[in-house]
């Protein structure tokens, strides 16, 4: 398995520049997620793990509708495992034209890639590839999700495999100011089932899903406050059984967010 650090940074290439993901090294984070369905060459990737010196890369994630096992096998031959990890999951159903069968997609996907399987995680909400992620890879990286499910994702994957939730945040102590700023981000995501019926599995309501979310919602999936008390609540996803948390913060401070983790 691959080293990658207690906490770790989620973002895009459209988000991030090479230099800044070099940054955040310097910071001590020790893992980069590239998110936002990266392609199978994963050039990106590649020119972080050489733009840095230990910061492990990893992708959240290469969405199995999107590009070829044998595609993404290639490019992860070519990168290396030292210091990169293989992020793979199924997309949505209101977006990937294909969606259909996602699990049999998915279990066939695997069949198919020839990468180790302590070298990939898959992005796992329910039970079902929780289980399929503890039998076939190293673990899980659930996105967007309470603490709740950290700890029943440690329940089905059991001891030993890789739990790594990415926990978006926002760096404001005004409550009203960083729901607004989290109901932002979070829009598109209410249109997508896979993530609506999951937080239902949580003790939240149709009421809460609709409309953006309620306040408990989003407080739930998005921790805010002053960066101690953000980096409280990503300590609680640890407490819950997670190993790495996968930090993305919507506006930014990083480096306030390293100073109260220990980092």
């Amino acid at each position: 398995m691959t080293n990658c650090g207690t906490f770790g940074v989620w973002g895009t290439e459209h988000n991030w520049s090479v230099e800044g993901v070099a940054e955040l090294e310097g910071l001590g984070f020790g893992t980069f997620w590239l998110g936002g369905s990266p392609a199978g060459d994963l050039t990106f990737a590649e020119r972080l793990v050489r733009a840095t010196g230990s910061l492990t890369v990893a992708t959240g994630i290469v969405n199995v509708w999107q590009t070829e096992p044998e595609d993404v096998s290639r490019s992860f031959h070519r990168i290396g495992g030292d210091r990169f990890l293989l992020g793979v999951g199924v997309g949505h159903r209101q977006v990937d034209q294909a969606y259909e069968k996602p699990f049999e997609k998915l279990t066939a996907y695997l069949d198919r890639l020839d990468v180790p399987s302590d070298k990939i995680v898959l992005a796992a909400l329910g039970p079902r590839v929780l289980r399929l992620a503890a039998e076939r890879t190293a673990g899980a990286h659930p996105y967007l999700v309470p603490v709740q499910h950290t700890a029943h994702a440690r329940e089905v994957l059991g001891a030993g495999k890789f739990l790594a939730p990415e926990v978006t945040v926002v760096v404001e102590e005004d409550p009203a100011a960083a729901r607004k700023i989290a109901r932002e981000q979070l829009a598109f995501y209410f249109g997508l089932t896979n993530y609506t019926r999951n937080w239902l599995r949580w003790g939240f309501t149709e009421a809460d899903v609709a409309d953006l979310g309620s306040d408990d919602l989003i407080d739930a999936l998005v921790p805010h406050g002053n960066p101690g008390q953000v980096a409280e609540k990503l300590r609680a996803h640890l407490a819950a059984g997670a190993d790495h948390v996968a930090i993305q913060s919507l506006n930014g401070h990083y480096a306030e967010l390293a100073a109260a983790l220990g980092l």
